[in-house]
């Protein structure tokens, strides 16, 4: 598919591209978190249950704002900047394919016993996809924000996750915004106790520090935005 509509020309790739880079919809998912946890804490808990896996139920508000954050941070790499990244070094079809596996991930890479057999295949390659795309993240938001902290404990940080890509981004926002993420939640009813990423940073955050967020992505997208732009006019002349 991705090969016939390249053929179509520069305005196909751009539509088809656009499409399935998801910054607006990732954007306005993380800020209607903010504002539902403005009105109430029962609201937060329902909004952030359509962006996490984890259980909302018992959530109090640091860990609904936590909850946004983490996906926001998380989701970039993976909803932003990795098709952006497939697209730059295989066009169309690496794009498409990108997005098949990461979409499968979302969907059957789960470590249970209905899709054990085959969710760990795309989890697997998922991760491999997103092994750079998760660095160039991190290094983006932590240069955009004014590298508060060193490169080399955003390295450190990131390994606490246990994700092998999902901690970097999560750990650059933490130190860009001096805030706690992950840390202990619970899945299905389990109690999982997860170290904290930036353990020292404030754990009392709210709809603000996910407002805050959203526009440091911001930031890191029209920073991206204007890299590519430069190369291909680089390349171009």
């Amino acid at each position: 598919a991705g090969l016939v509509l390249a053929q179509l020309g520069p305005l196909a790739e751009i539509l088809v591209t656009a499409i399935l880079v998801a910054q607006k919809s990732l954007m306005q998912h993380v800020q209607d978190v903010a504002q539902s946890l403005r009105l109430s804490l029962a609201a937060g808990r329902r909004s952030v249950a359509m962006i996490v896996g984890r259980d909302t139920a018992q959530m109090d508000a640091p860990q609904v704002a936590r909850g946004a954050i983490e996906s926001a941070a998380e989701n970039f790499s993976d909803g932003i900047a990795a098709p952006v990244f497939w697209f730059a070094l295989a066009g169309l079809p690496g794009v498409i394919i990108y997005k098949m596996i990461n979409t499968a991930d979302s969907m059957i890479g789960y470590k249970n016993e209905t899709y054990r057999d085959f969710g760990w295949a795309c989890a697997r390659l998922d991760d491999l996809l997103n092994w750079a795309p998760a660095r160039l993240s991190a290094f983006g938001i932590w240069l955009i924000t004014g590298c508060r902290t060193s490169w080399g404990t955003i390295i450190s940080e990131a390994k606490l996750h246990r994700s092998p890509n999902a901690g970097w981004p999560e750990a650059a926002m933490a130190y860009a915004l001096d805030i706690s993420l992950s840390g202990p939640r619970s899945y299905e009813g389990k109690f999982e106790k997860f170290p904290w990423v930036n353990a020292a940073g404030r754990k009392n955050i709210g709809p603000v520090e996910i407002e805050k967020s959203i526009q440091t992505l911001w930031l890191t997208w029209g920073a991206m935005t204007l890299l590519v732009a430069g190369m291909t006019l680089a390349f171009l002349l």
